[in-house]
């Protein structure tokens, strides 16, 4: 079996942790490619792991031997699962990988923004404190996370997990009943979106792209939430309007936003959040734990050997 990895992103993820994939006899490792690369470099594959790199009609047509898709990643619409069904390519992603380290990096923004560790770090390099003369000094106002609402939208294994430490917190939890089923299970209070909105002081994205929620977050999304929310996005860039919350955080529409992904990446220069107010960005890299890592490369092997023997494990098609 020939196996050409795409996109091992070295400057991330180390070959050591890459090694893994050595248990399978004809491997062939890229550290990235790019689009126009891609069809020389896996026309003779039976096998394929890609992260980032799209494989579209194209691409599975030019691959005349491949048998077998693996995402390392949860997401998988770099892939037309479709198109991929239809000629009978196997699909695999890694759906758990990342539960504790997302949720955890979630609640560090919602900290942050809380807080503004960062603001005042940098004064006191800045030598403030020292011109405040005072044994302590703040920019922002501070609050608690504990008697605060946290709207939950996509409750699966993150926004479940999210939820868990939300009541460590003491927050009150709200989540997303797309069937506007209004129930109260465990202390979680399901509801619609419009109560959502209008009652959480947080609201954290954890839901997949997808053409129902493209945008989600846009003019009149943002106009619902109160002006003294905050909006957390771990999950898709593609899920916000990012001139619409850029508008909203200059307008002081909403109090704030901590968004790890954004709609195209790198981040483009000319991205409207990168000159709005009151906004922390992260380089997507809130999945980026060592141990995650470990467990999403060790997950994909599996996934591969699994497939070699017969057994469908994590497949999506």
């Amino acid at each position: 079996m020939k196996l050409v990895i795409l996109d091992m992103l070295n400057h991330i993820i180390t070959e050591k942790q890459w090694s893994v994939f050595d248990v399978f006899d004809d491997v062939i490792k890229y550290d990235n490619t790019k689009p126009e690369e891609t069809i020389d470099r896996i026309k003779d594959a039976n096998a394929i792991i890609t992260n980032k790199v799209i494989l579209g009609k194209n691409e599975l047509d030019a691959a005349k031997n491949l048998k077998y898709i693996g995402v390392v990643a949860t997401g998988y619409n770099v892939v037309d699962v479709e198109y991929a069904k239809e000629k009978g390519i196997a699909v695999s992603n890694v759906p758990s990988y990342g539960t504790d380290t997302v949720a955890e990096f979630t609640f560090g923004i919602m900290l942050t923004l809380a807080r503004r560790y960062e603001l005042h770090y940098q004064a006191v390099k800045d030598g403030i404190w020292k011109e405040k003369n005072s044994f302590c000094f703040n920019l922002t106002p501070q609050f608690d996370l504990n008697g605060k609402t946290l709207g939950i939208v996509g409750f699966g294994k993150i926004g479940k997990r999210v939820s868990e430490i939300a009541k460590a917190f003491k927050m009150n939890i709200l989540v997303l009943d797309r069937n506007n089923d209004h129930r109260l299970e465990n202390g979680i209070e399901f509801v619609s979106l419009d109560n959502l909105l209008e009652k959480s002081d947080f609201i954290s994205l954890h839901c997949n792209l997808n053409e129902d929620n493209y945008q989600m977050v846009n003019k009149t999304f943002l106009e619902k939430m109160k002006p003294t929310a905050y909006l957390l996005n771990m999950s898709r860039g593609g899920l916000v309007n990012e001139a619409d919350l850029a508008h909203a955080l200059n307008n002081n529409e909403i109090a704030g936003a901590g968004i790890d992904t954004v709609s195209i990446e790198p981040i483009e220069e000319n991205n409207p959040l990168l000159n709005a107010k009151n906004i922390i960005i992260t380089p997507h890299m809130a999945w980026l734990a060592k141990e995650a890592i470990d467990r999403i490369l060790k997950t994909a092997v599996d996934n591969l050997k699994k497939f070699q023997d017969g057994i469908s494990q994590n497949r999506i098609v």
